[in-house]
């Protein structure tokens, strides 16, 4: 966008849409799905930590081909909780305008939940993979 309404200032300031960066607007995403899933599974979910990264650490052996979307990083011994984090670039990659990426957040945020708790994302979210 361009013109004087894309920019922050007195026409968009800070809290009005339009000036959110395109990593707020994820993250609002990504809060969106898991407030969702945490009226679900409460219990489940109670002290699961979810964190948005913008790519995978590359460090970090996946055991895949291809890039992840998101990652289950199960809790250890010395007690931090168990982790559910999203890739925000690679998610951002996979979907073409802003209902797709909302869609799509939710359905990795479905799937990671899913793995954690050992179930199907269908059993998860019955409405998963809906458009």
């Amino acid at each position: 966008m361009r013109g004087p309404i894309a920019v922050r200032g007195p026409l968009a300031p800070g809290g009005v849409p339009i000036a959110r960066s395109r990593a707020e607007r994820f993250d609002e995403y990504v809060l969106d799905a898991v407030e969702e899933l945490e009226r679900r599974f409460a219990t489940e979910l109670d002290g699961v930590e979810f964190a948005v990264e913008d790519v995978p650490d590359p460090r970090r052996d996946h055991g895949l081909v291809d890039i992840p979307l998101g990652a289950v990083l199960a809790s250890s011994e010395r007690d931090e909780p168990a982790r559910i984090v999203l890739y925000r670039r690679p998610i951002e990659l996979r979907a073409v305008g802003t209902s797709e990426l909302s869609e799509l957040v939710h359905d990795v945020v479905v799937e990671q939940v899913a793995d954690l708790l050992g179930l199907g994302p269908a059993d998860v979210d019955p409405d998963y993979g809906e458009e």
